[in-house]
C-alpha cells in the first residue's frame, strides 16, 4: 500500500450497500438543480426570442428588470438553497454515522501513525470519491429530464411552447449541478472528518460499544416501560446524530411543502375552470337580447356536452342592509344549475357557503368579494322589484380583471330567481363546451344554427390546459422525488444509527432482553426522530412556504390568500411515519440475523 489514501477504494467497496444512500443523495441534488437551471434556461432562451421578435432589441437585462423576473430568480435561488442545505444534511447524517461505526478503525489508523489532519483529508478524500460516479449520473438524468419536459412542453402543451429548444445543453445547468455536489460533499463532509480525528488510538482496542445511557426508573414506574426509555435514551442521548437526522427529515418537509407552492402558482397562472367554454355566443349590443330558444336548440345537437347561458343586468339601485345600511349600485348576473356546480367544482366559494339555496327558486344570492369589501353574508339586498339575501361569498371576483371586487357588488342568482326579479328571459352570453371528438363541421353546424344575428368566437385554439398539465406534471415529478428520497433517507438513517450501537444491542440480548423489547427500544428511537423532524419541519417550512406564496403569488395576484396547506402537511407526515415504521421492521429483522456472540465479538 503506497499511501494511507489507498485505503478509500477499498473502503468504498467494502461497504458498498451503506454508501448506496449517501450517492442517492448527491445524484438527487444534482439532478433537482440540473434539470431546474436547465429548464430556466430553455424557458428563458423560448421567451427571450419571442420578445426579441416582437420588440425588437429586448435583452435579458429587461427580464432581470421586470418584478415577475425577478421573482422566478429569487424563487430559484431559495429553491437552491433549500436543496443545498437538505443535500449537506442528509450525507452529513450518513457520514456522522459511518463514523460512529468504523470508530474501531480509526483508532487503529491512529495507533499505526495516521495524524488527525491526515484523518481530515481521509474522510473528505473518500465522500469527494463519491462524487467520481453521482455527480456524472445526476447531470446526465438532470439534463435527460430537460430534455423530455421540453419535447412533452413542445408537442404536447400548446402553441405558446412551439419554438422551446430541444436537445439543447445547458451550461447554466451543468455548471450547477456539478457546483451542488461538490459543494454540498465538502461542507457536509466537514464535520464527520473532525469528529473521526478525534478518535483516540486507545479506540482500537475497545472498539465503537459506546456507553448504554442511564434512565429514570421514576419515569419507568409513571409513565414508559424500559424498553421505551432506553429508545428514548439513545435518540437524546447522542445529540449531534439527533440533530443531523431531525435536521434532514425536517429538510424533507420544508422542500416538499415549498415545492407545493409551485402548484398553487401555476394555477394562479393559468387558472382553469370547469365552465371554461370552447365557444361563446354574444349579443351584439351586450344586451339581453338573444333568444332563449337558441340555447335549446344547441343543447341538442351530438356534439355538444354543455351549454349554459348568463343574463346580466348593471347598475341596478339598491339598498345593502347589514351592520350599517347604505345605498349602491350592484350588477345581478344570472348562473344555470350547471354553472353553479362549476364555482363550487372549482373551489370558489368561501368556507360556510350553502349553494344549495340558490339552486331553489327563492330570494338568495352569491356575491363576489375581496379583503376591502363591507358586505357580509347575511345581508339583504333592496331592489326596486324583490330583495335578494347574500347566502354565500366567491373568494374572488371572477368578472374583473384582477380579481378584485373594487368596492363593487355583483350578485349572482339562479336563472329562476332572476327572472323573477327582472322579467328577463333570454340571454347575454350562450357558452358552450364541445365533446372532445367534435369536428369542424360540427363547429359549422352550430354556427349556421346561430346566424349571423349574433357574435360567434371559437375559443378552443386558447385553451391553456395542455400548458397547465405539463407543468404540474413536472412539479409532481419533482415532488414525487423529494418524497421518495426522504423516504429512502429515513430508512437509511435510521438503519444505519441502529447498526452504529449494533455492539450495545447485543449485551443487552445477553443480559436477558428478547427480540420484542429490541423491537420496541428502536420504534421508540425512530419515534423521536420522526416527531422533533416533523415538528422541526412545519415550524420551519410553514413560514418559508407562505413567503414563497408571497413572493410568487401574492404580489401578483393580489386576491390570493395563503392558507395552512392541511392536505400537504399531512401527505408527507404520513410518509415520514410510514418510512419511519419501514425502518424500525428492516433494521430489528437486520439484528435478528446476527447471533449474541457474534454481535459482541464483531471487530
Amino acid at each position: 500500500m503506497r499511501s494511507y489514501l489507498s485505503l478509500i477504494p477499498i473502503s468504498d467497496r467494502k461497504h458498498k450497500h451503506s454508501n448506496i444512500m449517501t450517492k442517492l443523495c448527491i445524484m438527487f441534488s444534482v439532478f433537482m438543480v440540473t434539470a431546474v437551471f436547465s429548464m430556466a434556461e430553455m424557458g428563458a432562451r423560448m421567451e427571450l426570442d419571442r420578445l426579441a421578435e416582437k420588440h425588437g432589441g429586448f435583452t435579458i437585462q429587461y427580464l432581470l428588470g421586470t418584478e415577475m423576473g425577478q421573482s422566478f430568480f429569487l424563487t430559484a435561488a431559495i429553491l437552491f438553497i433549500l436543496i443545498l442545505v437538505s443535500g449537506v444534511l442528509m450525507i452529513s447524517s450518513n457520514l456522522h454515522s459511518s463514523v460512529s461505526q468504523r470508530t474501531k478503525f480509526f483508532g487503529m489508523m491512529r495507533c499505526i501513525g495516521m495524524s488527525k489532519k491526515q484523518t481530515i483529508r481521509y474522510v473528505r478524500l473518500e465522500a469527494l470519491n463519491w462524487c467520481r460516479t453521482s455527480v456524472p449520473i445526476g447531470i446526465m438524468l438532470g439534463v435527460l429530464a430537460a430534455w423530455v419536459l421540453c419535447l412533452l412542453l413542445r408537442f404536447f402543451a400548446g402553441e405558446e411552447f412551439i419554438n422551446i429548444p430541444l436537445f439543447k445543453i445547458s451550461l447554466i445547468g451543468i455548471l450547477s449541478g456539478a457546483v451542488m455536489g461538490i459543494l454540498t460533499v465538502l461542507i457536509a463532509a466537514s464535520a464527520p472528518a473532525k469528529q473521526a480525528a478525534k478518535v483516540p488510538p486507545v479506540v482500537a482496542s475497545s472498539g465503537n460499544a459506546g456507553n448504554i445511557q442511564l434512565v429514570n426508573h421514576r419515569l419507568y414506574n409513571r409513565f414508559l416501560k424500559i424498553p421505551a426509555i432506553l429508545g428514548i435514551s439513545h435518540a437524546v442521548s447522542a445529540k449531534k446524530n439527533l440533530f443531523l437526522i431531525t435536521s434532514s427529515f425536517a429538510l424533507s418537509i420544508i422542500l416538499f411543502l415549498n415545492f407545493s407552492v409551485l402548484v398553487d402558482f401555476v394555477g394562479y397562472l393559468m387558472p382553469q375552470s370547469a365552465s371554461a367554454s370552447d365557444i361563446d355566443i354574444y349579443s351584439t349590443d351586450s344586451s339581453n337580447s338573444i333568444d332563449y330558444n337558441l340555447l335549446q336548440k344547441i343543447s341538442g345537437m351530438e356534439c355538444v356536452e354543455h351549454v349554459y347561458g348568463r343574463r346580466v343586468v348593471f347598475d341596478i339601485p339598491a339598498e345593502i342592509s347589514g351592520e350599517s345600511k347604505y345605498n349602491a349600485n350592484v350588477d345581478i348576473i344570472s348562473f344555470d344549475n350547471y354553472d353553479l356546480k362549476c364555482l363550487q367544482k372549482d373551489g370558489m366559494l368561501q368556507k360556510g357557503t350553502d349553494i344549495s339555496k340558490i339552486y331553489e327558486n327563492t330570494d338568495c344570492a352569491l356575491a363576489t368579494w375581496d379583503n376591502s369589501c363591507n358586505w357580509k353574508t347575511g345581508d339583504i339586498i333592496k331592489i326596486k322589484n324583490g330583495k335578494l339575501s347574500i347566502e354565500g361569498l366567491l373568494n374572488r371576483d371572477p368578472f374583473s380583471e384582477n380579481g378584485l371586487a373594487n368596492g363593487k357588488l355583483t350578485l349572482i342568482t339562479s336563472d329562476e330567481t332572476f327572472q323573477k326579479l327582472t322579467g328577463i328571459s333570454d340571454y347575454s352570453l350562450i357558452m358552450i363546451q364541445t365533446k372532445k371528438n367534435a369536428t369542424e363541421k360540427n363547429i359549422e353546424e352550430i354556427k349556421q344554427a346561430v346566424g349571423g344575428e349574433y357574435i360567434f368566437k371559437d375559443k378552443r385554439d386558447q385553451s391553456t390546459l395542455g400548458t397547465y398539465i405539463a407543468f404540474l406534471f413536472c412539479i409532481y415529478c419533482f415532488l414525487g422525488m423529494v418524497a421518495l428520497v426522504s423516504v429512502f433517507h429515513i430508512i437509511n438513517s435510521i438503519s444505519m444509527s441502529v447498526t452504529a450501537r449494533k455492539k450495545q444491542y447485543g449485551f443487552m440480548r445477553a443480559v436477558g432482553m428478547d427480540e420484542s423489547q429490541i423491537t420496541k427500544m428502536i420504534a421508540s428511537e425512530a419515534f423521536i426522530y420522526a416527531l422533533t423532524g416533523c415538528i422541526v419541519g412545519c415550524v420551519i417550512g410553514l413560514p418559508l412556504s407562505r413567503i414563497l406564496y408571497e413572493i410568487l403569488i401574492s404580489n401578483h395576484f393580489k386576491y390570493a390568500i395563503w392558507n395552512i396547506p392541511i392536505t400537504q402537511i399531512s401527505i408527507i407526515i404520513l410518509f415520514v411515519i410510514l418510512s419511519a415504521a419501514i425502518a424500525v421492521y428492516s433494521a430489528a429483522k437486520k439484528l435478528k440475523k446476527y447471533s449474541i456472540t457474534d454481535i459482541i465479538n464483531e471487530v
